[in-house]
């Protein structure tokens, strides 16, 4: 196997997937870096902090700051939003398990 290019390496690799929200649409999401997801570990959070953090950073369309997504959250039916973070969640290469790894600080 040959070694990759330091270019190829460090190039942007995002991928980008459409989720849906019934009876609303859809939204673009996209998978958070590693140095992304290490800006949320070491800080205690609420789980609800945790979700605004993971939004404003993963929503590509519509782009949504941390205030937006807060008016989202207290605007819309609770279970709206899981399927758009279970998304990020799992793109982002942290599934159920790792996503509680990677955030073990955070707290009901």
């Amino acid at each position: 196997m040959a070694i990759v290019d330091k270019s190829a390496l460090l190039a942007e690799r995002f991928g980008i997937e459409e989720v849906e929200i019934p009876g609303v649409g859809s939204v673009r999401v996209r998978p958070l870096s590693r140095a992304e997801a290490h800006a949320v570990r070491g800080q205690e959070m609420t789980e609800e902090e945790v979700e605004v953090r993971l939004l404003s950073v993963a929503l590509v369309e519509p782009k949504l700051t941390e205030d937006e997504v807060k008016a989202w959250q207290a605007n819309s039916p609770a279970g709206e939003l899981e399927p758009v973070v279970r998304a990020v969640v799992r793109i982002s290469g942290m599934e159920q398990h790792a996503a509680k790894a990677a955030f073990p600080e955070a707290r009901g």
